[in-house]
């Protein structure tokens, strides 16, 4: 029998704050980190001394490789005058923040400390794709890559396998995609910040205006269907399936539950928690599922006390368009090979029966891959808080998750969040 998990002392979250996300040539990692530190400063409602955050957890997956640079968590503590507490670098692929956030949260709940900053980080835009793809690569199963699998490879894979076993298609995955696009089209913080009638629309702009043949797309699905406008990448992933390329930070604020008043009059709580592992691609029983989310989604959601069907909403690990299918299936919000058809039918859009990533995802909102997982936790909070605008959930939820993934699905979390 699995040991129920929980707290010895309640954990709240009451502050968060996020950079704007997209390629940054002119700014790098301090410039991002401090402008999400600033905003989720200006967001704990009744003030934050920076003097009384104990200490910080960084999630930060290899600006190593990409900006050349290491020990990033010293230098922001540094970059925000938190020295000299504690600071600590976490590591897991995409999923790097969602573990330092799993710190923070047992920092607090230990009793050693009071009040941590918890972010994540990347600064991706500096190299060339392929130097990107490279170090992204770097967080592949060591047979994944020795056989040549790129990330779009191997998610092309899963893709395929997918499609064989319970009949979906390419059009399946263009339902993601759109709806992608329209939440991130109200999400002032994405980097793909246009619905795919305005990127048509800006297409079919540019080509008149250098004297080439206007296309004539009737619809989303046209678009998405020609070959030239999003070409194949790894089949049958196509571009506009692709999660791209991102710089970005965010930073959130954990204090323990009995002292979250003094800092909000509307905190959010720590309601459940999970983490596991999981194998390579060439070890896996069934590549249409990732063993880690199904066992992590147990963990957090016993912890919380509650069923998949409870969670009103949630961020997932939509890296390319397939893997929102898998998560959402994963997570049990769905049944195995169903997951296709809710989005099909509308189940998972803002007015949907289970809305799924209404930030605009991965896909959409960006990818900086440090700071991810802090970025849907941020997400989550700015939902239940009922401060999303145009994209907020309708009927004022009171739980919402977040599912990150690392690697090819060597790691992956999920988090629940309540307001109380």
């Amino acid at each position: 029998m699995r040991k129920k998990r929980k707290l010895s002392r309640g954990v709240a979250l009451v502050g968060a704050g996020m950079s704007q996300f997209g390629m940054f040539r002119d700014r790098d990692s301090k410039d991002l980190f401090l402008e999400a530190f600033r905003a989720m400063t200006a967001s704990v409602d009744k003030g934050l001394d920076p003097a009384d955050i104990d200490a910080f957890y960084l999630g930060n997956y290899s600006n190593d490789f990409f900006v050349r640079q290491s020990h990033w968590g010293a230098i922001l503590s540094d970059t925000l005058g938190l020295v000299p507490r504690p600071a600590t670098r976490t590591e897991g692929a995409c999923a790097s923040s969602a573990l330092a956030f799993r710190e923070g949260v047992f920092a607090i709940a230990s009793g050693f400390y009071d009040a941590v900053l918890v972010g994540g980080v990347e600064d991706m835009s500096k190299g060339a794709t392929e130097v990107v793809a490279e170090g992204l690569g770097m967080a592949a199963i060591p047979y994944e890559r020795e056989v040549g699998f790129t990330f779009p490879g191997v998610f092309g894979t899963i893709a395929t396998a997918y499609f064989d076993k319970f009949g979906a298609s390419r059009e399946h995955l263009m339902n993601v995609t759109i709806k992608s696009h329209d939440n991130a089209a109200r999400n002032p913080k994405a980097q793909l910040s246009a619905t795919l009638e305005e990127v048509m629309a800006a297409k079919k702009k540019r080509a008149e205006s250098k004297g080439r043949p206007v296309p004539d797309w009737p619809d989303p699905k046209a678009f998405l269907g020609d070959p030239k406008a999003n070409p194949v990448v790894a089949w049958p992933i196509h571009l506009f399936d692709c999660c791209p390329i991102s710089d970005g930070a965010c930073c959130l604020l954990l204090v323990g539950e009995e002292m979250a008043r003094n800092f909000t009059d509307d905190p959010l709580y720590v309601a459940g928690i999970g983490q596991a592992s999981g194998r390579g691609l060439h070890a896996s029983e069934d590549l249409t599922t990732f063993e880690a989310t199904r066992y992590a989604a147990r963990e957090a959601f016993d912890m919380a006390g509650i069923a998949a069907d409870e969670v009103q909403f949630a961020e997932v690990h939509d890296c390319f368009s397939i893997a929102e299918l898998l998560h959402i299936e994963d997570l049990g919000f769905f049944p195995a090979g169903q997951g296709y058809k809710a989005v099909e039918e509308g189940q998972t859009r803002l007015d949907g029966s289970k809305p799924i990533n209404t930030s605009g995802g991965l896909k959409c909102k960006g990818h900086p891959v440090g700071a991810t997982g802090a970025a849907q936790i941020f997400e989550v909070w700015t939902q239940l808080r009922g401060e999303a605008g145009e994209r907020q959930v309708p009927g004022h939820p009171r739980l919402g998750a977040a599912q990150n993934l690392g690697g090819t699905g060597g790691t992956s979390t999920v988090t629940v969040l309540e307001r109380r």
